[in-house]
This record gives C-alpha cells, sequence and structure tokens, in this order.
C-alpha cells in the first residue's frame, strides 16, 4: 500500500459514497497491518478547491441558508445541513493532516486516521437524518472556510494543530451544547429527539479529537522550541481579535481536551477554573 498516495486519492474522491467507501478498505488494511511507508521525500499537493465542490453550491459563509425556525422542516434540514458539512469538511481535515505531515511517529497518522473514522461516522449519522428530512448532503449551499483554514495551515504542523483541533474544532465544543439546549427548550417531537441524540454523540466524541490536537500541538511547539502559549499569537495569526470579548465556553470539554486553566480565563475573560 502506497500510504501518501491513498490518502491523496481519498482527498481528491468527488464524492461522499466514494470518499467512505475507499477509506474502509484502507482502513481496514491499514490496521491490520504494519507495512505502511510512512517516510517519504515527495511534497504533498496543494489543492485549489474542496472535494465537495463537484457536488456543492459554494458560497460565501454569510450566504449560507439560515436555520430560523428550528420547528420547521426547513429550519432542521438547515440546521442538519451545516452540521453535516462541517462533518465532511472535519473527514478532509483529519485526512489531510496524515497526508501533508509526513516523517512523524506511527501515533500520529494512527490518531487522525481514528479522527477521519470517527468523522466518517458522524457524518453518516447526519446524512440519515437529513434522509428523514427529505433532503440530502449537497443540497444546501456551503461555505469554505474550514478548507481555507487546511489551505492556510499547509505550511506548519505548529500552526495547524493550534488552528484547527485547538481553536475550530474546541470552537464546536462550546458551539454544540448551546445548539442541544435551544433545541431542548422545543416542543418535544421525534425529529428533534433524533438530532440532539445525534448532537450529544458527536460532541462527546469530539473532546477526544481536541485533545489529539493538544498533543500533537506540545509535541510541535517542543519541535519547534516554542512555548503552548504561543497558541494565541497563532491564532490571532488567522483571526485577528478572535479572544478580544468575553466568550461561553464549554468548561469540562475543553479541560477534558487539554486547556489550561489559564488558557481557559484568556478565553472567557474571567475565572472559571483552578
Amino acid at each position: 500500500m502506497d500510504f501518501y498516495h491513498t490518502l491523496q486519492g481519498l482527498l481528491l474522491a468527488p464524492t461522499p459514497h466514494e470518499k467512505i467507501e475507499r477509506f474502509g478498505t484502507f482502513y481496514e488494511h491499514y490496521r491490520n497491518n504494519t507495512d505502511a511507508v510512512l517516510h517519504s521525500h515527495e511534497s504533498p499537493l496543494s489543492f485549489t478547491a474542496p472535494s465537495y465542490a463537484s457536488f456543492s453550491h459554494v458560497v460565501p459563509p454569510q450566504q449560507v441558508p439560515r436555520r430560523k425556525n428550528l420547528q420547521s422542516s426547513e429550519g432542521q434540514i438547515a440546521l442538519v445541513h451545516a452540521i453535516a458539512h462541517i462533518e465532511y469538511s472535519a473527514i478532509d481535515l483529519a485526512l489531510d493532516a496524515a497526508y501533508r505531515f509526513r516523517n512523524l511517529p506511527q501515533r500520529f497518522y494512527d490518531d487522525w486516521l481514528q479522527v477521519a473514522d470517527d468523522e466518517i461516522r458522524h457524518f453518516q449519522m447526519l446524512e440519515t437524518l437529513l434522509h428523514h428530512l427529505g433532503s440530502y448532503y449537497g443540497d444546501l449551499s456551503v461555505h469554505n472556510a474550514l478548507f481555507e483554514a487546511q489551505e492556510r495551515t499547509a505550511h506548519s504542523l505548529l500552526h495547524r494543530m493550534a488552528v484547527v483541533p485547538r481553536y475550530l474544532e474546541a470552537n464546536g465544543l462550546d458551539a454544540t451544547p448551546q445548539i442541544i439546549t435551544k433545541l431542548q427548550r422545543l416542543p418535544h417531537c421525534s425529529k428533534l429527539t433524533q438530532i440532539i441524540d445525534t448532537l450529544n454523540v458527536i460532541v462527546a466524541e469530539e473532546v477526544e479529537h481536541v485533545r489529539k490536537g493538544d498533543y500533537w500541538f506540545g509535541y510541535a511547539c517542543e519541535l519547534a522550541g516554542a512555548d503552548k502559549s504561543c497558541y494565541f499569537n497563532i491564532v490571532e495569526l488567522y483571526y485577528p481579535n478572535t479572544f478580544q470579548q468575553p466568550r461561553h465556553i464549554n468548561i469540562d470539554g475543553r479541560k477534558a481536551s487539554g486547556f489550561t486553566c489559564k488558557e481557559l480565563k484568556h478565553i472567557a475573560h474571567r475565572h472559571i477554573c483552578n
């Protein structure tokens, strides 16, 4: 098995079905064999478009359909579609980490392929919900925010681990429980219950993904001779003034994924743990 070329093919796969089917074959082989060649002197590709561009209408983030009335089918579809897009993008983010950053310890590739496997399962759960709601992934417009983060951090393991798992995915740890709480306040119906149950599974498992990112961010800091406090400066390079305003955060989720109380105080602008 040509490890990196196989990952390249997965990243370029033009449909979810093809990506997921090919990943299943690849990942089973990877877990059951020790002959994966993880050392390479070849340079990875720079991607000019995301894998979903062939079947999705890509628009600026502010033009993505809003989920205003979550009691309506349209609002539920917009919500589930938006989260499905995040999870599908996260599949590629995990695959790209394993593809792009080469000659690292075996554990790095084990971790990010396991994350990709989880993200595929999350996407499939959401895709099933979309089908139950009478829709499908690609039915609504999507944005490129996560793909752009992937490409902007392609030059640096340190920046990738700071920006993707420790910033973008950690923000998801904050946002998803708030969505769940909002849904729980609405009148009960079976479709809302399915959405809530699915989101609870996702947010619980995303903690481990951020924790993996925290570990490899620390590893990258050691390689660069940097202190982990560089996290805030790195994030500010890509998202200026992002830490200027107080915000609600998932304290337990962030602590479990590796954030220190000092970091959480800086993010939340208040003393929230010891």
